[in-house]
């Protein structure tokens, strides 16, 4: 996994970065993980920016792209919040797509932001979304907007 430097980061960012790559290194099954603001920008990944073209062997993200787990997590937040309005079935909570080579995790932060992991289609989904929910109760509290810009910043640089 290739991570952005966190020289220069405020500690609340590193913070983020290590949760991030835990949730990745600790989690079976877990190729990648992205967190995406309320307007669709991309503010952490565990692969910014690097394409993972392979020649032998599946990617370990979308396409190998963290920008492209970025884009649908974006997405299915969206329609999962539309329909959760068309419904009157209140706010998004979390959003599991099993497909056959691979599962996708969407995940509310308290402040609109969304989590989302790819991974495995054998993976535990209960431990997936335990950690995913204690990522999300660490993470929640500190993504201030001066944060969001910091990791926007960040990723920016990153690509």
């Amino acid at each position: 996994m290739t991570a952005p430097s966190t020289f220069g980061l405020s500690t609340e960012a590193r913070n983020l970065h290590w949760l991030l790559s835990n949730l990745v290194e600790e989690v079976p099954g877990v190729h990648s993980v992205t967190v995406v603001s309320s307007d669709g920008l991309m503010l952490l990944s565990s692969d910014p920016g690097h394409h993972r073209a392979k020649a032998a062997g599946p990617p370990d993200g979308p396409k190998g792209s963290s920008a492209d787990l970025a884009t649908i997590v974006s997405g299915i937040g969206s329609l999962t919040v539309g329909a959760a309005k068309l419904m009157d079935g209140g706010g998004v909570k979390q959003t599991m797509v099993a497909m056959d080579e691979g599962s996708v995790f969407v995940m509310s932060i308290s402040d609109g932001s969304l989590l989302g992991v790819h991974a495995t289609p054998d993976c535990e989904m209960s431990v997936v979304a335990y950690h995913m929910a204690l990522f999300v109760g660490r993470a929640g509290h500190v993504l201030t907007p001066e944060l969001r810009s910091e990791l926007r910043t960040s990723m920016e640089s990153a690509l």
